[in-house]
């Protein structure tokens, strides 16, 4: 059982896919030996809300690391183009000026399909986005 502490934001926009990456997240954790008490889990309404949340938590220096987790589907118009590199941005400013490992779960699909491909199997970014928190934590530790 391991002792480190995260937070985990998702965005509740595209709730099918951004569940299915919270739960692969969270199934990943525990599976390493997170117990359910060292994760905070935030939700959030969509992507554009996840740096606020996630600088807050890492502001609070309670966590090891923070998992973003959203989706940012193409649309017809360039919105998702903006949000996706406000959110990216600033997420990384976060981890720079907090120090606390910030990892991107923010998927940006061009369509549902691909969406929900990155959910499961080889192309599940809930777990990647665990396994990258649990590689930082340790490696912040290391350092």
């Amino acid at each position: 059982m391991t002792k480190k502490r995260f937070a985990v934001v998702a965005s509740r926009f595209n709730e099918e896919v951004t569940d299915r990456l919270l739960a692969s997240c969270l199934k990943t954790l525990k599976a390493h030996g997170v117990a359910e008490r060292s994760v905070k889990v935030v939700r959030v309404p969509g992507g554009f809300e996840l740096p606020w949340t996630v600088a807050e938590l890492a502001r609070s220096k309670r966590y090891d690391a923070v998992v973003a987790l959203g989706c940012v589907l193409r649309g017809s118009t360039p919105q998702n183009d903006h949000i996706s590199r406000a959110t990216v941005t600033h997420l990384q400013r976060i981890s720079l000026d907090t120090r606390v490992p910030v990892v991107l779960g923010v998927i940006t699909p061009n369509t549902w399909a691909q969406a929900v491909a990155r959910t499961k199997g080889a192309l599940d970014r809930g777990k990647e986005a665990a396994e990258a928190a649990l590689a930082m934590a340790a490696l912040k530790g290391a350092l």
